[in-house]
């Protein structure tokens, strides 16, 4: 089964809603970037948040029938990359996100509305 790139920023941007993450914001890198359709970029105000944040959005990608390309960064959980393929997900926690301010270095992209 495949999952097309917008059901997956759906599964995504409702996985870390569902975890109470903050300040969730989903980019539209359609025409901007080769690297993805969409960017999902999240905090969590601890470790063990930003953990059960990346853990819950592998899961229900798992259960839609994505392929999880990579995870990186779940033993620090300070900065989780997961490459869903067409959407990357980005769980930081919070004092690194205010430090990579990864939205202004993508500020071309388009906020997508979601959940």
């Amino acid at each position: 089964m495949s999952v097309n790139s917008k059901e997956l920023l759906h599964i995504a941007t409702e996985a870390v809603a569902d975890k109470k993450a903050m300040n969730v914001v989903a980019l539209d890198l359609n025409g901007i970037s080769m690297v993805a359709d969409y960017f999902v970029v999240c905090h969590g105000n601890s470790d063990t948040q930003v953990q059960a944040i990346a853990t819950e959005v592998r899961k229900r990608a798992v259960e839609a029938g994505a392929n999880i390309r990579g995870i990186e960064g779940m033993d620090s959980a300070r900065w989780v990359l997961m490459d869903l393929g067409d959407v990357i997900v980005h769980v930081f926690h919070r004092d690194e996100r205010e430090y990579y301010n990864i939205e202004r270095v993508w500020s071309d992209a388009k906020v997508v509305e979601t959940v």
